[in-house]
């Protein structure tokens, strides 16, 4: 509970932070935002995240709000990306908040994204994407999560989605950062 208010806490306080920023002044990049909101500290691009974690950070294969998702880099990613779990949805389906994913330099908030690896363990996702407003085809491979300061508790009941008009046309709610 207390970790929860924590990831709450914290997201809440960086967004304000974004807010208080004029748009203009402030180009998040993915590897950043997360380290602002999950506490994570970590440097160096987002396909690094993962090896620098070990010894560090608790690692593992199940979502946990506050925890980062870190994606594995590819072709069309060079440098691969991280985003932190906000929401747990169901055991295949979180939501995440990121930055620079489909709007270059803005924050996404509560983005879905859904486990698609056939053994169910995190290993290839896909993600909402705005310009397309859906999860599109593209299939993403991942690390795992890396998580603020534990390992993962065991997996609690599903969370109902929010029930915003947003959510249920399957669009996420985006900011601008600042």
């Amino acid at each position: 509970m207390m970790k929860a208010l924590a990831v709450r806490f914290a997201l809440v306080v960086s967004c304000g932070l974004m807010m208080a920023t004029p748009a203009a002044a402030q180009f998040w990049q993915c590897a950043p935002f997360a380290r602002s909101v999950s506490g994570i500290a970590l440097h160096g691009n987002a396909d690094t995240w993962w090896g620098q974690a070990e010894g560090r950070y608790a690692r593992g294969d199940a979502p946990q709000p506050g925890a980062v998702l870190a994606f594995k880099a590819t072709a069309r990613m060079r440098v691969g990306h991280v985003a932190m779990v906000s929401r747990i949805v169901s055991p295949r389906e979180v939501l995440l908040t990121h930055a620079n994913w489909s709007r270059r330099g803005r924050v996404e908030t509560d983005v879905r994204a859904v486990d698609v690896s056939p053994e169910g363990d995190w290993s290839q996702v896909r993600v909402w994407y705005g310009p397309t407003g859906g999860l599109g085809t593209s299939t993403y491979p991942t690390s795992g999560f890396i998580y603020a300061d534990q390992a993962p508790a065991p997996m609690e009941p599903p969370v109902a989605p929010l029930q915003s008009p947003l959510l249920i046309a399957g669009a996420p709610t985006v900011q601008a950062a600042g």
